[in-house]
């Protein structure tokens, strides 16, 4: 649902230096494969919408890392659509090696110092470095407790991507490090969703998955030329032809012209955010081997098997376009009824979210309801998930003035959201949630617990996926799959700890709860 924020992408390409040529590259173009960085953050743009940046790599130039970055999608940040501007920038960052990043603010403010990548400027090569970030840190108050505890570290910015800027600055404070046993030393400290994309001015490139595995990396190699993406859909439309999803817990580093493998942590219990394939990520995408389509048709096929309504020449299925649309094609094959596009989005309006808190209004103007498709019939409102309902309420108060809809049954491709996540999604109170103002206990879903959100929401009916169908949906044992924002069981135990925060602070709270006082995360935590 556009009510609920976006995380961040990462991108990354290396052409090795020596002999051999691409299948993705002309000729001549081996010291300009940066040019390809902007390609792969609008396939990642469904990701952050709010700044985009790269950093490049060139040994022959007197900025050996170089960093640009701008507020706004990648199209007004790389100036894409004014070819001499475009050129300008991407020849003055041309180079072998860079990385990149898509942003949406889950931690800190929307200006451009918060834009990634961030670089640390230093005279020492190896001391000099840019990486960009996605994921979350859920222990990022006491990170930051520890670095202010040192004498004179000062933070300019309330985010974890700082706080990590930070951590490398001080694991490269003494000798040059190797890049395994520096990342294997903060993954110690971390807890939460950390994936990272490294380059130094030595030209040293390190990828790195958190333990975990929360967050989504791929890869991709051809001939001398390697390639990093948050989604398979970035190296796929480059090309690429095998794309392999990054093991939690690895590292791939680039050394002297090597692509080297290893790991930063033991291999341990895995949670792969289960909304990545239900929302987050690019419907043309494979993460962790399991297709976003193929997922989210399966998802209609659930929510198919537990339909009550009677199916008459009337009823119509309607998805929330446009994460919805594959539940809801796949659940009206299933029900035998036709799936029609009752909504039309407007494409040229910003995503609610950003747009501001008048919902109402925004609904009115990103979603045109059809009368002609819509009017007298019952509808089946298929939507991905509903966080804080209040785009939903609008959004069907407008189907029926505007639509003249009989009948909006709600049926939810998703569980109810009972618990904030604290790994990279923004949603992170319990009280700014709609499901928990109806729900005790996150298995206690029943028809009369169900009937009183429908009329919450002013719906005929409505009914969410049982949470036993998520796992089966995507694939994956439901202990490979982080649920938490659907049971309250977190993966990391300052998850948990947060949740416990969370739900002692239930409607007195404003703000994130990982975004605390410093001092109160310190007696929180003792």
């Amino acid at each position: 649902m556009a009510e609920l924020h976006h995380e961040c992408g990462i991108v990354g390409i290396y052409h090795l230096p020596g002999a051999g040529g691409s299948s993705i590259i002309p000729p001549g173009m081996e010291s300009e494969v940066s040019r390809l960085l902007p390609r792969m953050l609008l396939d990642l743009q469904n990701r952050g919408q709010l700044a985009a940046g790269i950093s490049t790599y060139r040994h022959d130039r007197d900025q050996l890392l170089d960093t640009y970055r701008e507020i706004g999608s990648v199209i007004e940040a790389f100036r894409l659509n004014r070819r001499e501007k475009y050129e300008k920038l991407m020849t003055k960052y041309a180079a072998p090696a860079g990385i990149g990043h898509v942003r949406y603010a889950t931690c800190g403010r929307e200006d451009r110092s918060y834009a990634q990548p961030f670089e640390r400027h230093h005279g020492c090569k190896w001391k000099w470095f840019s990486f960009a970030f996605n994921g979350q840190l859920a222990n990022y108050s006491e990170l930051a407790k520890e670095l202010l505890e040192k004498e004179n570290y000062h933070l300019t910015r309330q985010t974890d991507t700082e706080v990590i800027q930070h951590h490398l600055s001080y694991q490269l404070r003494a000798e040059r490090p190797d890049l395994v046993e520096m990342f294997r030393n903060l993954a110690k400290k971390f807890d939460g969703a950390y994936n990272l994309l490294y380059l130094n001015a030595m030209g040293e490139l390190a990828a790195i998955r958190d333990p975990l595995g929360i967050r989504p990396l791929c890869y991709a190699v051809d001939g001398p030329l390697i390639a990093f993406a948050s989604e398979s859909v970035a190296l796929l439309n480059l090309g690429f032809q095998k794309i392999e999803s990054m093991e939690p817990g690895e590292i791939i580093t680039i050394q002297d012209g090597k692509i080297r493998h290893d790991r930063i942590a033991p291999r341990q219990k895995r949670a792969h955010c289960f909304f990545e394939w239900i929302y987050f990520a690019n419907v043309a995408s494979v993460l962790d081997s399991q297709s976003v389509y193929q997922t989210r048709a399966r998802l209609g096929q659930e929510l198919a098997r537990t339909e009550s309504l009677t199916i008459d020449d009337d009823t119509i299925v309607v998805p929330v376009p446009d994460t919805a649309k594959a539940a809801a094609d796949a659940m009206a094959y299933e029900l035998r009824c036709p799936s029609m596009e009752g909504l039309i989005r407007n494409r040229y309006v910003g995503r609610t979210f950003i747009e501001g808190n008048r919902r109402g209004d925004r609904v009115k103007l990103k979603y045109t309801p059809l009368r002609e498709v819509l009017e007298g019939r019952r509808v089946i409102l298929v939507e991905d998930t509903i966080v804080r309902s209040t785009t939903m309420k609008a959004l069907i108060k407008h189907m029926r003035s505007k639509g003249g809809a009989r009948e909006i049954h709600v049926r939810v491709a998703c569980p109810p959201i009972v618990a904030p996540c604290f790994y990279g999604i923004d949603m992170s109170t319990v009280g700014e949630l709609f499901a928990p103002k109806f729900l005790d206990d996150p298995h206690g879903l029943n028809d009369e617990v169900q009937h009183r959100m429908a009329e919450s929401l002013e719906a005929d009916t409505l009914r969410y996926l049982p949470i036993d169908a998520l796992a089966r949906a995507i694939g994956l044992s439901e202990e490979d799959i982080c649920q938490a924002c659907v049971t309250g069981d977190y993966p990391t135990a300052k998850g948990q700890q947060l949740y416990q925060i969370a739900l002692g602070q239930t409607g007195t709270q404003q703000g994130r709860t990982y975004e605390q006082k410093l001092e109160e995360v310190g007696s929180a935590s003792t």
